[in-house]
């Protein structure tokens, strides 16, 4: 039975994480109206640092999709947004109350529907929060669902994870989705670009996964990529990176069974670890 969503007044914020408002598959209302006058201008300074720092870090996919969020002195009304995106490419915005559970959130992928956090980050958390808030789901993964090939491709990671889930596999396929959809790195003739929803709304790790010579850059395989464990604490020791979306999409059209056993059978690798297979990308 869906839970009954909570109304909340324009002077309310919306709650942190209050689930009691959802409905059966997680998703609820965004209150546009209970946003404060301080949570737009920390939506408006995070816009304005974020893309200040794109020039040359960011691939030109991303800065080409980003007028399409619209405003940027305010948090979008997501209804606004999906009025652009369905058009575009299909896909819509629905708000959640924050991280929802495995299943849940590849269907809604796997439906074409992808889910914002709605609440923003208090202003001592503007440079690092723990969880997704709304200015991280916005910033870094709704642009580039208007790229017909990336919307694409996240549509049939969401139809993967649920095959991956009634496999017990959820956690390996997890890893596809933070090293492409979250700390991807793609090659463009111009240079080493990123793609990843989690670097392109951080102003520190988008300088270092571009820039830094500290990480290691692995061309993606996705054997490799499987195996490995991530860091949710720190910046990324390994990046996986792409030539391009296309390259992406075909990678993942294969039934990914026999990578989960394979990954069972060789082990897990740490985030820093460096096989003699890895095919790396150097900085020029």
């Amino acid at each position: 039975m869906a839970v009954e969503p909570v109304v909340y007044g324009a002077s309310e914020r919306p709650p942190r994480g209050d689930y009691a408002r959802a409905s059966d598959d997680y998703t609820c209302t965004q209150n546009w109206a209970a946003y404060t006058a301080a949570d737009h201008e920390t939506y408006r300074r995070l816009y304005a640092r974020q893309s200040a720092l794109l020039p040359g870090l960011a691939c030109d996919a991303f800065i080409e999709a980003l007028p399409s969020l619209g405003a940027s002195d305010q948090i979008p009304r997501f209804e606004d947004i999906n009025a652009r995106l369905k058009l575009a490419t299909g896909w819509e915005l629905v708000a959640v109350p924050g991280l929802i559970p495995e299943r849940p959130f590849f269907q809604l992928l796997a439906d074409r529907r992808f889910p914002v956090t709605d609440w923003i980050r208090q202003p001592h958390e503007f440079d690092y929060i723990v969880e997704p808030d709304v200015f991280h789901d916005l910033f870094g993964h709704v642009p580039l669902l208007f790229n017909p090939v990336f919307a694409d491709y996240v549509q049939r990671y969401g139809a993967g994870g649920l095959k991956a889930h009634d496999l017990g596999a959820g956690e390996l396929l997890s890893r596809l989705y933070w090293y492409t959809i979250e700390f991807g790195l793609i090659q463009q003739p111009d240079g080493l670009r990123a793609y990843g929803a989690g670097i392109l709304s951080s102003s520190g790790e988008l300088r270092h996964s571009v820039t830094s010579p500290k990480p290691q850059r692995v061309v993606l395989d996705l054997l490799r990529c499987m195996r490995t464990r991530y860091k949710i604490d720190d910046y990324q020791a390994t990046y996986f990176v792409i030539d391009s979306f296309d390259q992406l999409f075909a990678l993942t059209a294969p039934d990914f069974a026999p990578l989960y056993e394979a990954v069972r059978l060789l082990g897990e690798l740490a985030p820093d670890a460096s096989i003699a297979s890895d095919s790396r990308i150097t900085l020029g």
